[in-house]
């Protein structure tokens, strides 16, 4: 077996779109309109082996961010840009416990979820 991709619900299309592509820097591979029902969106990074899957509903239904889902994780080979590019958006986000050893910072996407950013060769 092999994980192949990871649905999330989207409230926004373009702005969730913008966000993962825009500033994560993941690329959009495959789009499936389902008609009368949803948009679906696969988005992979540059290996290309693991997706998310961006599941647009068009009946315009809310959705609560459950509490047992915790985060999506990406690394970065430059982190203080990261931030810098946060901070010049003027996003939340959360830094590094001093206790741990890895450089990380955590963020919301635009539909509520955790986004953890780790710098290159550290996990957490």
């Amino acid at each position: 077996m092999r994980m192949v991709h990871t649905m999330i619900r989207v409230r926004n299309l373009e702005e969730t779109l913008e966000f993962y592509t825009g500033f994560l820097g993941l690329r959009e591979v495959r789009r499936h309109e389902v008609p009368g029902d949803c948009t679906l969106v696969f988005l992979a990074d540059e290996a290309g082996d693991y997706h998310i899957e961006l599941t647009y509903n068009h009946d315009d239904r809310d959705y609560t961010l459950g509490n047992q889902f915790g985060h999506l994780a990406f690394v970065t080979d430059d982190l203080d840009k990261v931030i810098a590019d946060v901070e010049g958006k003027s996003w939340w986000y959360r830094g590094s416990r001093p206790e741990m050893k890895s450089r990380y910072i955590f963020l919301n996407d635009p539909n509520g979820y955790d986004i953890e950013i780790l710098e290159s060769g550290q996990r957490s």
